[in-house]
């Protein structure tokens, strides 16, 4: 007579990993729709403390010196040239500098670059030795309206999600372009 192979501890304990790992991915996709929400909420927070400047002044200070706290970051730097003239802002003030150093800095950005650092982008200036984890905004704009890079830094090393994130920061980068143009044309 032959021997009866029992199958089913084997495919029950199957069964039972496979919901286990269905589980892990259904917590990891709520926690990312939660995250997701949370950076929508952030961005339009940002958006409209941007729209409300009340001038090309207000807005460089919105974004230097509100938009970390809105955006939950450690430093927010715009640089922008336009010419021969180049500034950068950040939390520190503001500063003239070379045009062609932002220039390099946006060569190979199409429009946003995520990623981790040991040091953090120059133009965050003096924060940059802190910065572990960067995005960088291309801000475009057709001549006499100047052209630059939006730099956004944590101190706390991170991963990326880049296709949703990119397409926020994109958004926020555009939107910027547009308040500046507002306050430079008129």
């Amino acid at each position: 007579m032959g021997t009866v192979i029992n199958f089913e501890d084997r495919a029950v304990a199957r069964l039972q990993a496979r919901v286990a790992a269905a589980e892990e991915a259904n917590q990891d996709l709520i926690a990312f729709a939660r995250g997701h929400s949370g950076a929508v909420a952030s961005i339009h927070e940002a958006v409209i403390a941007a729209v409300e400047a009340e001038g090309f002044d207000h807005l460089i200070h919105i974004v230097t010196q509100e938009w970390p706290q809105i955006l939950g970051l450690d430093a927010v730097a715009v640089a922008l040239f336009v010419g021969d003239k180049g500034i950068r802002a950040d939390a520190s003030g503001l500063q003239f500098v070379n045009p062609r150093v932002i220039e390099r800095s946006i060569d190979g950005i199409d429009g946003v670059v995520l990623r981790s650092a040991r040091r953090g982008h120059p133009l965050f200036g003096p924060a940059c030795s802190l910065i572990r984890a960067e995005a960088l905004v291309r801000l475009e704009s057709d001549p006499p309206l100047p052209s630059g890079l939006l730099a956004l830094g944590q101190r706390a090393a991170q991963g990326f999600e880049t296709r949703h994130g990119s397409e926020l920061l994109v958004f926020l980068g555009r939107v910027l372009t547009r308040c500046m143009g507002r306050w430079l044309i008129s």
